[in-house]
């Protein structure tokens, strides 16, 4: 079988106090009839990236309000993992082509893991392009197939899109983050619109003091009295960490002792992003008030937290985004955020209301200037950014999404 991924318990009730018990008890009437129902997740990998963050969550809420849920990851070599990084980059808008021997890895490592793939399953959830193959391979195995893509498809590669869309069109249904993620033609099926969400109370995201904050910080060289910029993201050329480098550089001539910290994790799926961490490193060329950290320097989810809760601005300067959930998290910790116009960024950040959308690393300097000349700027940005993060963003209204999905299945 797949490799299941343990999972800890977790409680819908706990979220009330910050969901509203309104919204917890629509989900309960939702779930009433889902009761017993069988839901398996399949996704890449366990670790890294903002979709196996979702599944901790998600797939433990699913079992709190009855439904049988699980989930599982897909096996693969390099070799694999290296043509779906081509492949998600491809679907992106790169113009790199696949090669025939390529598609054949992909679809070889699909058959396995179809092969794999146990049990009669109410409901299959594929995440994303590398396991896209599942259903072709094994239609007989759920009762629904959903394809649930996390990255921007609206302007494709077309001879990539091109070889998915027939794996694509024979799910059942199909979830993006938003509606112009779609690409065209691809018909058939159901289609829910549904941003991801952050969950609240893991360790990520909690509450923490800002004693414990700065106390983090410290470990790894910052210095608390000194303003913090920071970036939480993979290193990928899409997140432009290089680009960053170069909006501090700027802003340090009038705020010289600021401080910028990179801080990511190195997924297991992105070979990719070993080589983008060493080019990151040079850009940074040896200045001590840059730290670029992963979580092969003990980075960890306490220690991001610390890190967005501690930043004076934090900033996502994407150039390409599939969602950004580290703009959430951000806003839910009361930040005054920057993020690239890109994506769903701008669902999250309203330009001068809840945090400020930039395409350069000259608006980008500007702007983390602005904030940090002017703290009353930054509080007013931070508190409208955590209620616009409360009502949209947080796991409860994912729930309630996935639920109505479900229901509409069965009719």
């Amino acid at each position: 079988m797949l490799q299941e991924v343990g999972l800890g318990q977790k409680s819908l009730a706990d979220y009330t106090h910050i969901a509203g018990r309104g919204l917890i008890e629509r989900i309960r009437e939702l779930a009433e009839p889902l009761q017993g129902k069988t839901v398996l997740h399949v996704s890449a990998t366990a670790f890294g990236g903002g979709v196996s963050e979702i599944l901790y969550t998600l797939v433990p809420l699913m079992r709190d309000v009855g439904i049988d849920a699980h989930w599982q990851v897909i096996l693969g070599q390099e070799e694999f993992f290296n043509v779906t990084k081509l492949m998600h980059n491809s679907l992106q808008g790169d113009e790199q082509e696949i090669s025939d021997g390529q598609w054949e890895v992909f679809e070889a490592y699909n058959a396995m893991n179809a092969q794999d793939l146990e049990g009669e399953w109410d409901a299959i959830v594929v995440h994303d392009p590398q396991p896209a193959g599942l259903k072709q391979n094994a239609p007989q195995r759920a009762r629904h197939w959903i394809w649930r893509c996390h990255i921007d498809l609206s302007a494709p590669n077309p001879s990539t899109l091109a070889r998915m869309r027939p794996l694509l069109t024979e799910y059942d249904a199909t979830v993006w983050h938003l509606e112009q993620y779609v690409p065209a033609g691809l018909d058939g099926g159901i289609r829910k619109i549904c941003p991801p969400a952050i969950d609240p109370l893991s360790p990520k995201n909690m509450a923490l003091s800002p004693e414990d904050a700065a106390f983090v910080c410290e470990q790894f060289g910052i210095d608390t009295d000194r303003p913090l910029i920071c970036q939480v993201s993979r290193f990928d050329p899409w997140k432009d960490p290089i680009g960053v480098i170069e909006a501090y550089r700027i802003v340090t001539e009038r705020v010289p002792d600021a401080q910028l910290a990179l801080v990511g994790s190195m997924a297991t799926d992105d070979p990719e992003g070993w080589e983008f961490f060493h080019q990151t490193f040079r850009a940074a060329d040896g200045d001590p008030d840059i730290k670029i950290l992963n979580n092969l320097n003990n980075v960890g989810a306490i220690e991001v937290n610390a890190f967005q809760s501690q930043a004076d601005v934090m900033i996502q300067k994407s150039i390409r985004e599939g969602f950004g959930l580290t703009v959430t998290e951000a806003l839910w910790k009361g930040r005054p955020t920057i993020g690239g116009d890109v994506g769903g960024i701008p669902l999250q950040i309203t330009d001068g209301v809840s945090g400020y959308l930039v395409s350069t690393p000259e608006e980008t300097a500007d702007r983390t200037t602005e904030i940090l000349e002017d703290p009353e700027l930054a509080k007013r940005l931070g508190r409208a950014g955590k209620e616009h993060s409360r009502e949209h963003f947080l796991t409860p209204r994912l729930l309630r999404d996935w639920l109505d999905l479900l229901t509409e299945l069965d009719r």
